[in-house]
């Protein structure tokens, strides 16, 4: 499943070739895949004009001039592709960001003013599309519980005030918690705790404030680089042009390095499982707390 940064990048890829396009047609292929009613089609969709690309979370969404929003959540499989004077591909990389479209795994496309095809494929139909007036999105209940966006404005104070009602759990699984902070997922859990030299074992109630606001620090520190080198590198996630991100490439120091050095201390980083997560540290950088 693509982390924060993976759909940040799709967002910001998205953005500058889709904002201002009208939709003349949608065609749904599957309609597990798409949320709304033909009717709410014919009066949201048809005609409108894309005001604004948005991200919470792990989630795109996508802003109509009639005050609907298109809400899509790429899932593991899912891909963006625009197919016209230009093309644009986003998500899972596979052969249909070369292949003719719509292909077996389309789910919906939709068609653009000027006969471009925006589609939404997705080979193992965990993916959604859902079609909801744009002032209730936030009152969905997994929006509603998310924390504070690590990327946007001040989120520590609210940061801290949830990670303290995980005082009994490993950091770790803290910081993974979408209601804790959103959009952290297990790449980016790793990093910003090797960051903030703390191990993820570490119960939240044996840390301090600082500590835990330096995880945060950590956190935005590696998304932010991730975002800057088009995202992470993983065999199901590329940048909205089709271009693979270089972010694990270049800028990791520890996830999926275990064997190889630390670029702190030179010890060698090590594999563990904390969360049910496969779990990347350097024992010496992070050293485990009494407790173990």
């Amino acid at each position: 499943m693509p982390e924060l940064p993976e759909v940040e990048t799709i967002r910001r890829g998205l953005e500058p070739i889709l904002v201002g396009r009208q939709i003349m047609d949608v065609v749904i292929s599957n309609e597990k895949s798409f949320h709304g009613s033909s009717e709410d089609i014919k009066q949201f969709i048809v005609g409108s004009t894309i005001k604004n690309i948005r991200r919470r979370a792990k989630v795109l969404m996508i802003d109509l001039s009639t005050d609907y929003s298109l809400v899509l959540h790429l899932k593991m499989t899912g891909q963006i592709i625009l197919r016209g004077a230009e093309n644009w591909a986003g998500g899972h990389p596979n052969e249909s960001f070369v292949d003719d479209l719509p292909n077996t795994s389309t789910r919906v496309y939709f068609v653009l003013d000027d006969g471009a095809k925006l589609f939404f494929n997705d080979q193992r139909k965990f993916g959604w599309i859902k079609l909801l007036p744009t002032i209730t999105i936030d009152e969905l209940e997994f929006i509603s519980k998310l924390g504070p966006e690590p990327l946007i404005g001040h989120p520590a104070k609210e940061f801290l005030t949830r990670v303290r009602r995980r005082n009994n759990t490993t950091i770790k699984a803290a910081i993974l918690d979408q209601s804790v902070v959103a959009g952290i997922g297990n790449i980016y859990a790793d990093e910003a705790l090797w960051l903030a030299k703390i191990h993820p074992e570490t119960r939240v109630r044996d840390l301090t404030d600082s500590q835990l606001a330096s995880i945060l620090k950590g956190a935005i520190t590696a998304m932010t680089t991730s975002i800057e080198s088009g995202g992470s590198s993983m065999q199901n996630y590329v940048k909205a042009d089709g271009s693979r991100g270089n972010y694990l490439d270049l800028f990791v120091n520890v996830f999926r390095r275990e064997g190889l050095a630390c670029p702190r201390c030179g010890t060698i980083i090590e594999k563990i499982r904390v969360a049910g997560r496969g779990t990347h540290i350097c024992p010496v950088c992070q050293q485990p707390p009494k407790s173990l």
